[in-house]
């Protein structure tokens, strides 16, 4: 798993769906607070060596809107799309799940650019390396912003949030790890 905080917190905040994932050795490099180049970093920079994974998740793009005004939905998803492209050539054998970006509640502006962005890096995935899932509705209330029963400051997962995470992308998965 690659990504930001959000996936870093799985193991801490959603133990009981984490665990599920154990028969297949799950290896998390989520970190809090990066971007699409904090990842791309640690991919250039070792953190694939050594490791063969049948898939890699990927889940990333929501540090790099929402903090500047000049921000573009293209930076974010052309990061992803490196992202994607880096973890192909390193590990030539590993599929790639691609996640939507996840909703996040603040600020407003930040929602159009996530559907921006999502809707760029959809074309990401080709059925054949690359798997890409959009989730992300799943997240929403009866209003279409982000449901604090699951995404309590607007951004971060608690519990049932990375179980309704989990439900939503384990048949995906499921198949790619069976592939």
């Amino acid at each position: 798993f690659l990504g930001d905080s959000i996936t870093d917190r799985w193991p801490s905040q959603g133990r009981e769906s984490w665990a599920r994932f154990a028969p297949y050795q799950p290896a998390n490099f989520g970190i809090s607070g990066d971007r699409t180049e904090h990842v791309l970093w640690r991919l250039t920079n070792g953190e694939l060596d050594g490791i063969q994974p049948k898939v890699t998740v990927i889940m990333v793009g929501t540090n790099n809107i929402g903090h500047f005004p000049d921000e573009k939905a293209e930076w974010t998803a052309d990061g992803i799309k490196k992202i994607v492209e880096v973890v192909h050539e390193k590990l030539p054998k590993t599929k790639v799940l691609l996640l939507g970006v996840f909703p996040r509640a603040r600020p407003k502006v930040a929602g159009k650019k996530v559907e921006a962005i999502n809707q760029i890096i959809s074309k990401l995935g080709d059925a054949e390396k690359t798997v890409y899932l959009d989730i992300g509705q799943k997240f929403l209330d009866t209003t279409g912003e982000p449901s604090t029963e699951m995404m309590p400051d607007g951004l971060h997962l608690n519990s049932k949030g990375y179980e309704i995470w989990y439900e939503a992308m384990w048949p995906t998965l499921e198949k790619l790890l069976k592939e």
